[in-house]
């Protein structure tokens, strides 16, 4: 028997082939208000404490001549908001419905876009940043604003889950982004969708997003799970980084590690650091 709030069929074949599904608004306006008050909250308290290195990243640019939050660094385990909706049935219904009921996550984020300043995403592969045994890893994007092409809204290109795409800057270095041309691999698809509404993508799917120079924000809450039997590859300091994020959530952990889907990825990355700094930093050294 399905679970109550498993994808249908239709969207668990779209998944399948496109490489991503959009269900609209999954959460509704009570769901949302407790997230937002959470935000308010938790960033008020850090930047008023001085040090919020652990808990904040903030925007390059400044609003109004104050600096403001782009990204909450693991919000699973910075409140119990995030836990709570984490463990949302009408969540994990439908990641049972595309990996299985034994699964976990692998991190959890939330990245800000300010109206105004919001920074850009490159286009990239989830998967690029952190290899596995398999590919049965869903990133899960719940809009937490209405998400449009004006405020810096998603952006996929589908049907490129099954293969990699390089990382690599002419050094050889992992760049945190995609390095090929893409012009010849299909039209990129925006995913504009009203507040509340969630994406499921497959790890592999190479995804950007604008800056957002509009006046409204865009905020992203972002929980990555993954397969109890997809073990993560050891490739130095960023595989420790990660494998602290993880949590139990549904079902039963694995006993052995099951291997299967494109051949990984091993990223050849120095000191660890944010996707954003990771990409400006490339971009720099291939001017």
């Amino acid at each position: 028997m399905k679970p109550e709030h498993s994808l249908s069929d239709e969207q668990i074949d779209q998944y399948r082939n496109e490489g991503f599904v959009v269900v609209e608004r999954l959460f509704d306006g009570g769901d949302l208000a407790r997230v937002d008050a959470t935000i308010r909250q938790m960033t008020d308290q850090a930047l008023a404490g001085g040090d919020f290195s652990k808990v904040l990243e903030l925007e390059p640019e400044p609003v109004d001549g104050k600096r403001v939050p782009r990204r909450v660094f693991n919000p699973y385990d910075q409140h119990e908001t995030f836990r709570a909706l984490a463990h949302d049935p009408r969540l994990l219904d439908k990641i049972e419905s595309l990996i299985g009921g034994d699964f976990n996550l692998q991190h959890s984020k939330l990245n800000m876009k300010p109206a105004k300043v919001g920074s850009p995403v490159e286009w990239h592969q989830d998967m690029a940043y952190f290899p596995h045994t398999n590919d049965d890893l869903v990133t899960t994007l719940i809009y937490l604003d209405d998400a449009t092409e004006e405020n810096g809204c998603l952006q996929v290109l589908p049907r490129h889950h099954t293969h990699y795409f390089s990382h690599s800057g002419p050094d050889g270095r992992f760049a945190g982004m995609i390095t090929e041309n893409l012009a010849d691999f299909g039209k990129p698809r925006s995913l504009p969708a009203p507040a509340g509404s969630a994406i499921f993508m497959h790890c592999i799917t190479p995804h950007a997003s604008l800056p957002n120079r509009s006046s409204r924000a865009r905020r992203t809450l972002i929980y990555e799970y993954r397969a109890n039997d997809a073990f993560p590859i050891y490739y130095g300091e960023m595989t420790n980084l990660a494998e602290a994020k993880f949590r139990m959530i549904r079902g039963r952990p694995a006993r052995f590690a099951r291997f299967g889907g494109p051949r990984p990825l091993i990223p050849n990355v120095g000191k660890y650091t944010s996707l954003y700094e990771l990409q400006t930093k490339a971009k720099a050294r291939m001017k």
